[in-house]
């Protein structure tokens, strides 16, 4: 679950991270009271105007501004308020701006004494290790050091047995370059900073920048916070922070029915139980000629009526031509998945593309049955040849 900037910075600063402080709005008034606070805090007129969204290159798009009175706070609080934001990340389509950090000027009086660095925390699931990428080059084009200096980014992997050690956050600030109290400032930061990422059951921590202010304090800029869903039980209180107007709508719908759901661009709808068959079942489809137009898993309850939200949710995609429902039946019985797919077919009503329904396992015989004498639209399989066979014909019809 992704959340915003502001959001990510709250739990950063409880875990004794310093960050760039701010305050959030949601209208241009409330921005010129935010900005007003930060003066009466900080002693600078200076603050940053940042769009809260979920997505980076912010700054890139115009999503970030620097307003030096009160009048710029004004203007740039009203242009970017209601924005349709595009970035690298968002897409062609971008993302509406409903809310805005009104943030302090860290950089004030200049930059000719700052440092900006990458830092970032995440899994690499190859090894089954945390890493800290880290790297001297922060800022915003940091994806064009990856490409063209990758001898610029550097990892450090974590022991699980045993945690970050307090040689590795040191060999890290060593790394970057610093000394001095910038040195001591910068492993404390990657401590804390390691501390959150693990305690909150994240996926990723990502701050760039991480800067060194003209004073050697090391602070994070910015914060882009993915929390791992898995993890969300044990962190009730995170279920607050989902923003769910930054989430694609049926994605978040299909999650309202317990539903795993991702939208992709192709013709075929999936409704399958278990992400291998999931993956197995776009392959099939790819090699019928036709291109997957989504991901979706319906658990092991592939009942009536999840059947008939995961139908909702794929015919709102305009694209989808044919439907492949391909479960297999072990936990459920197939001749009940089957009853569910009729009863769902029916209360829904006229269905407009063709559907393909292959179902292997318990009672696959009697479930095959039940869709042919149902007298419904509906062409079933029990072989997954079967099925890629059956998409071969609606894209031969």
């Amino acid at each position: 679950m992704n959340i915003h900037e502001y959001q990510g910075k709250a739990i950063l600063k409880s875990f004794g991270v310093r960050v760039q402080e701010g305050i959030v709005a949601d209208t241009v008034e409330q921005a010129v009271e935010a900005a007003k606070k930060m003066k009466d805090d900080y002693g600078s007129d200076w603050v940053v105007i940042k769009a809260q969204i979920h997505a980076g290159g912010r700054g890139k798009g115009g999503g970030v501004k620097l307003a030096k009175n009160i009048e710029e706070v004004k203007e740039r609080a009203n242009a970017i308020l209601g924005m349709t934001l595009v970035t690298p990340q968002t897409g062609p389509e971008g993302k509406l701006v409903s809310k805005i950090l009104v943030a302090q000027d860290v950089y004030y009086p200049g930059e000719s004494a700052t440092k900006e660095f990458y830092m970032g925390v995440l899994l690499d699931r190859a090894k089954g290790r945390n890493i800290i990428m880290y790297s001297t080059e922060g800022g915003m084009d940091i994806e064009e050091v990856a490409e063209h200096t990758p001898h610029l980014i550097f990892k450090e992997e974590i022991d699980p047995k045993v945690g970050l050690q307090g040689f590795q956050a040191r060999k890290i600030a060593f790394n970057l370059g610093l000394s001095g109290n910038a040195f001591k400032e910068m492993v404390k930061f990657v401590a804390a900073l390691y501390k959150a990422y693990d305690a909150t059951d994240s996926a990723m921590f990502e701050i760039n920048p991480v800067l060194k202010t003209s004073d050697d304090k090391i602070l994070a800029v910015d914060a882009k916070v993915n929390l791992d869903d898995n993890g969300l039980f044990r962190h009730p209180d995170f279920a607050a922070l989902r923003d769910e107007a930054e989430e694609d709508p049926t994605e978040v719908e299909a999650s309202h029915s317990n539903l795993n759901y991702v939208k992709l661009d192709g013709n075929v709808g999936c409704m399958v139980n278990g992400a291998g068959l999931a993956m197995a079942t776009m392959d099939i489809i790819k090699i019928a000629g036709g291109e997957p137009a989504n991901f979706l898993d319906v658990g092991g309850t592939a009942n009536a009526q999840t059947v008939k939200a995961a139908f909702n949710i794929i015919l709102k995609d305009p694209n989808v031509k044919a439907i492949l429902i391909n479960i297999f039946g072990g936990i459920v019985r197939c001749d009940r998945v089957a009853q569910g797919v009729i009863d769902a077919y029916k209360e829904i009503g006229n269905i407009p593309v063709p559907i393909i329904v292959r179902l292997q396992g318990t009672n696959a015989v009697e479930a095959k049955k039940l869709l042919d004498d149902s007298g419904l639209q509906v062409k079933s399989a029990i072989l997954l040849k079967e099925a890629a066979d059956r998409v071969k014909e609606v894209f031969a019809a």
